[in-house]
């Protein structure tokens, strides 16, 4: 899979060229400082490699060039700073709009809407299955109305936005993209995230609607429309995130994200799209974990293999899609709700790790997570974490600073080697989609899972301040908590659209709406048209349950 070993001399002529080439054209877009300086006013050189090393080219390369083990991008930070995404939603879509305000006024680059879990699982507030949940792990979005008001002053055609919903993507990109063209703005303009990855639902998170086949074939439509329609829109953020907070080990992580990722490229290709048409806009999600070293390594391992499965598997041949682009969030499971100020510690530790591994945006979660929905000040302090790593640590003014260290070097190549062993066994399965039919990846997660539970219970995985380091139970930290009101205003609220909205025309949407799931065309003009016509979450995941089914969860044993 490697290049073959280069003379020594080769690196030193590698390096030159790169200089003049691929630095240099980024170069001249400009860096963020015009000089980057120790404390002792020595220039900080633009990069750090080995005198000389006849497999340097071929195991780690030069930033910006493959196999990008060094970065995506060939200035890395020196260049801009990474996109400082804090992930929030809650109760209704005017309180979750004054806190990306907020947020954004204390220096947020990028807004990570949250959504309640009605609205991921595809039902209105007023639906039975939603009682009692309406707002409580997010914001709730019935409606284009919602939307609006979700991103009321918001200045869409400059503001990244990424949205984590998976079973219910297309439909909330079709709010966002609906609501921009009643404002009278091109579509063409947008620019975030979609998470859209339906296979780790069935995997780890539990989220899912439709069976696994059906809902590929709404993540291809999406990739498929996007292309023309939002060409600046990245239409899956492939999440190990979620698998990782079910339990499993950094390899398992990098394995089973790659894996779905194969899965969504191929589905792709099979649906007749050109893998260069699609690849530059499918981002990954990963999970900032407690081992420093380890989160580390673990991202440069997973993006040299992606570079290679994209060249090596699938043929690509623009180098924009071999790079994997990623967005961090620190580990919300690792955080205890026991002494919680003890989270910021943990937070800053794992939020460095990802800045030191490369990745292109970063949630710090807030040490009050554990206990319930982030108070604006704990969210403040998360986000000033980024920032002390950003403006006074230093990292940022280094490319990849800890490359050439005898342990990452060989922990990236050695979790690289780990996970080729599980997407081997993944396509001997079959691929990521029968692999889960089969509920393979599930058992794994559960046995890594189960073997972390016993460490600590035995006081081998030490966690401070629970089974070491414990101490008397202070005053409870304050938690945000939410006005009982916030569901009664939603049903009213979803209520009066449908009263208010046009019937006929609402009729003619879900009609051709159906009309299109049951056939072949892509389905995102007409979820377009359904959302323009006031169709609700709950109303259009219900049309579409009636096309598709339900799934049926995967015992495993």
């Amino acid at each position: 899979m490697g290049l073959a070993p280069m003379a020594e001399h080769d690196l030193q002529t590698a390096l030159a060229a790169w200089r003049h080439t691929t630095l240099g054209a980024a170069t001249r877009k400009g860096l963020r400082k015009k000089q980057f300086q120790r404390s002792t006013s020595e220039t900080i050189a633009d990069l750090y490699t080995p005198a000389a090393d006849p497999e340097y080219l071929a195991r780690l390369g030069l930033p910006g060039q493959f196999p990008y083990t060094r970065g995506v991008q060939p200035t890395m930070y020196r260049g801009r700073l990474w996109t400082m995404r804090q992930y929030a939603g809650f109760g209704t879509a005017t309180e979750s709009n004054a806190r990306y305000k907020y947020l954004l006024n204390a220096g947020q680059t990028g807004l990570s809407v949250a959504f309640d879990l009605p609205t991921q699982m595809g039902y209105d507030p007023d639906d039975a299955m939603a009682a009692g949940e309406v707002g409580k792990v997010g914001v709730s979005i019935a409606s284009i109305d919602d939307m609006h008001e979700l991103v009321a002053d918001l200045p869409l055609e400059t503001i990244s936005i990424s949205m984590t919903i998976n079973a219910t993507a297309t439909t909330l990109l079709a709010y966002l993209v609906a609501v921009a063209q009643e404002r009278g703005l091109d579509p063409k303009l947008l620019t975030g995230t979609v998470q859209n990855d339906i296979l780790k639902e069935y995997m780890a998170r539990g989220t899912y609607i439709y069976p696994p086949r059906p809902s590929m074939r709404l993540i291809t439509d999406l990739f498929r429309w996007c292309a023309t329609d939002v060409p600046k829109w990245n239409t899956i953020s492939v999440s190990g995130y979620h698998v990782r907070e079910a339990g499993c080990d950094a390899a398992q992580e990098i394995a089973f994200t790659l894996g779905d990722g194969i899965a969504y490229v191929q589905a792709a290709i099979a649906a007749g799209l050109d893998v260069d048409s699609f690849a530059g806009r499918v981002a990954f999600f990963f999970n900032g974990h407690n081992n420093f070293l380890e989160e580390i390594s673990k991202f440069r391992a997973a993006r040299r293999l992606w570079a290679h499965i994209m060249r090596d598997r699938f043929g690509a041949k623009n180098p924009e899609s071999y790079k994997m682009r990623f967005h961090t969030q620190t580990a919300g499971s690792m955080l205890t709700a026991q002494q919680p100020d003890n989270n910021i510690v943990r937070v800053a530790l794992q939020a460095l790790a990802a800045v030191l591994g490369g990745t292109q945006s970063l949630h710090t979660n807030s040490r009050d997570e554990a206990l319930g929905l982030p108070t604006e000040q704990a969210a403040q302090i998360a986000l000033r974490t980024q920032q002390i790593i950003a403006y006074e640590s230093g990292v940022a003014d280094v490319v990849d600073p800890l490359a050439g260290s005898y342990v990452i070097e060989n922990w990236t190549d050695a979790l690289q080697t780990r996970a080729q062993a599980y997407l081997d066994r993944i396509d001997a399965l079959g691929g990521m989609v029968a692999a889960i039919e089969q509920g393979y990846p599930q058992r794994e997660i559960q046995d890594s899972a189960y073997r972390w539970q016993r460490a600590v219970e035995a006081g081998e995985q030490v966690v401070v301040g629970v089974n070491q380091f414990a101490a008397p139970e202070s005053q409870p930290a304050p938690a945000l908590t939410l006005d009982p009101r916030v569901e009664r205003d939603q049903v009213r609220r979803v209520q009066a659209v449908r009263a208010k909205r046009d019937t006929q025309a609402w009729q003619a949407a879900m009609v051709e709406l159906e009309a299109a799931a049951n056939g072949s065309v892509n389905l995102l003009p007409a979820l377009v048209r359904a959302v323009q016509c006031r169709a609700t979450t709950g109303e259009i995941s219900h049309t579409l349950r009636r096309v598709f089914g339900v799934h049926q969860e995967t015992l495993v044993v």
